[in-house]
């Protein structure tokens, strides 16, 4: 159908202005994090928020203020787990993914790349993308939560005190030239 009603087309123009200006609110309310790099969890409750907003907007089905009630309940759900996360490190590993190393001092770990179901070429592809074209120039690539490859120079490297724990120097008994 092309055409139903003007009455269908007033209420999407009227519900879903206000529910936009009631996502934008919320999402003010959440802060800057919610739209920075997200790990998958913040990525969850994003298409989560799209979705109630597309419900909205084209569900004669569903009022606004059960809408307005879905984008507060995620809200402040993401709100509850952002909180936790901040406060309760072991609640953060739990909704959080962590750092890998996958190249550590120009050595490629293959089984951190498989078991993060990445390529090698696609690891390679990251060095490349940092502008270096030989692995043994790189200090580390590390995966990060949200998805994204760092590269890491070898000059650049110092204590590896950002590194995730398990590739620190320290952590594995070495000692930095002083």
């Amino acid at each position: 159908m092309w055409f139903d009603s003007w009455s269908d087309v007033i209420r999407t123009i009227i519900v879903g202005a206000a529910a936009y200006g009631f996502l934008v609110i919320a999402l003010r309310v959440l802060g800057k994090r919610t739209l920075s790099q997200m790990n998958a969890f913040d990525f969850v409750v994003t298409v989560a928020l799209g979705s109630t907003l597309a419900t909205i907007l084209l569900s004669s089905d569903v009022s606004w203020t059960e809408g307005a009630t879905a984008f507060a309940l995620l809200a402040g759900l993401q709100f509850l787990v952002a909180w936790l996360s901040a406060r309760f490190r072991w609640f953060s590993r739990m909704v959080t993914s962590h750092s890998v190393v996958l190249v550590a001092d120009g050595q490629i770990d293959r089984d951190a790349i498989e078991s993060n179901r990445l390529t090698e070429s696609q690891v390679l592809q990251a060095v490349r993308g940092g502008g270096y074209g030989d692995v043994a120039l790189v200090g580390a690539v590390v995966l990060e939560p949200n998805g994204k490859l760092s590269v890491i120079s070898q000059q650049q490297m110092g204590s590896g005190s950002a590194m995730p724990r398990s590739s620190c120097k320290a952590d594995r008994g070495e000692t930095s030239p002083a």
